[in-house]
């Protein structure tokens, strides 16, 4: 699995795969009891999952983009299908969170309701948001206390729902659980572990990124004064560049922007301390810069972001370097969350589309990993430490084909001059302008 060199694709060839992906994805859905349809995380897998991060709700996103994208009512019709049994979900799923329970399902069903006129959509929603706030215990929902899973991204999805003031509950325990450091403030991601965790899905600068747009959406200072303290921290934790930055030999700031995953490394026999991806790395440190950007108008966030990129893009990344190093091709931590930043920075103005450029270069490593047969396209992720170390496709938004077909339809819009903003915005992801 490696990188497929010069090899330049046709932007035609990328919507191809897109369609045989969507085709393989939809094929993996299943009816549901009382109609509608489900996805589980594998099709392997005995029962459905309803999350955002890899099931039903993950799914629906990439259909009204693809409905968006070709102007094909059977992309929206399957859309509302997913919705409906979504819809019957609401109440029977443990977790309130964005990625992995309940808020993420009422941000995708609201979604639903304004994009298709969906009625029923829309109340199962408004039911979701109103367990979130019942289920509240005064500081958290669950044992995570971060994006992915707590409170940063309840809050960030309640916003987008439509629901400010359960997007200022989610926010506001932070204001008193801040752990001051030296440069700023850090959160523990759950109270059962001394490491702390430093990225966008699950550290403190996720929390960051959150309370800076709710803060700044909301009116309240208080919220973003903080996101700027958690932010100072992490920055601060970057590692030192060697000679760049004074004199000949001396440490400085350099082009590159990498921080560790955690201190002190949180699950050290099997996570690495350094990695590129959304998750725990620079493509998702940037986006998180983005959105310090937008609320501050502060030119050192875009600074920042570039040097996230400069990091990334001199990384190796996408190829395979050595066992363990880009065996990910999806949304999450793997090359299709890389292409998403790279799109942004296209749309905005601070990279080019070229066919030799870093974007093509990830939408064509994408190609070239994907197995493609009468069932359509699909992705397998690989783990070395594992027998057979090529892993089961993934069917949802996090490590499988709507992550990866959702960045694949923007890429091509973008290569030919269309309109870069998404049907369905993904909370950690700034919007780009039209």
């Amino acid at each position: 699995m490696t990188a497929p060199g010069a090899t330049v694709v046709a932007v035609d060839e990328f919507e191809e795969l897109a369609v045989d992906a969507l085709r393989w994805l939809i094929g993996a859905a299943r009816e549901a009891p009382g109609g509608g349809l489900t996805w589980p995380e594998r099709p392997s897998d005995a029962e459905s999952e309803p999350m955002l991060y890899s099931g039903t709700a993950g799914n629906i996103p990439v259909l009204l983009e693809a409905w968006r994208h070709f102007g094909d009512d059977a992309y929206a019709d399957t859309a509302l299908r997913a919705a409906r049994s979504l819809a019957r979900s609401v109440d029977d799923i443990e977790d309130d969170s964005l990625y992995f329970g309940r808020t993420g399902l009422a941000l995708v069903l609201r979604t639903v309701r304004e994009q298709l006129g969906d009625e029923a959509s829309g109340t199962a929603a408004d039911r979701a948001l109103e367990l979130v706030r019942n289920r509240f215990d005064g500081t958290r929902w669950g044992t995570l206390f971060e994006l992915m899973g707590g409170n940063a991204g309840i809050g960030l999805g309640a916003l987008l729902a439509g629901d400010a003031d359960l997007a200022v509950l989610a926010m506001e325990p932070y204001l008193r659980t801040a752990e001051p450091t030296p440069d700023g403030v850090q959160w523990a991601h759950r109270p059962d572990t001394e490491a702390r965790l430093h990225h966008v899905s699950h550290g403190s600068l996720g929390i960051a990124l959150a309370l800076a747009r709710v803060g700044a959406d909301t009116g309240r200072a208080d919220l973003t004064e903080l996101a700027l303290a958690g932010a100072a921290d992490f920055v601060a934790r970057a590692e030192p560049q060697p000679a760049g930055g004074g004199e000949a030999g001396e440490a400085g700031p350099g082009p590159d922007f990498l921080v560790r995953h955690s201190t002190p490394q949180f699950r050290p026999d099997v996570i690495e301390p350094f990695s590129y991806g959304w998750c725990h790395g620079p493509a998702g440190d940037a986006q998180a810069f983005r959105q310090l950007r937008d609320v501050t108008a502060d030119p050192a966030w875009s600074a920042l972001a570039d040097r996230c990129w400069h990091t990334v893009t001199h990384s190796g990344v996408p190829r395979r370097l050595r066992p363990g190093f880009w065996d990910n091709n999806g949304r999450c931590c793997g090359t299709a969350g890389v292409l998403a930043l790279a799109c942004d920075r296209i749309a905005e103005g601070l990279d080019v589309y070229a066919p030799e450029g870093f974007a093509h270069l990830l939408a064509t490593d994408l190609a070239a990993r994907a197995t493609r047969d009468e069932d359509g396209a699909r992705w397998s992720n690989v783990e070395h430490r594992a027998t057979p170390s090529t892993l089961e496709p993934h069917v949802g938004w996090a490590a499988g084909n709507a992550g990866i077909v959702r960045e694949l339809l923007r890429f091509v819009r973008l290569t030919r001059g269309g309109d870069p903003r998404y049907a369905f915005t993904w909370p950690d992801q700034p919007a780009v302008p039209a």
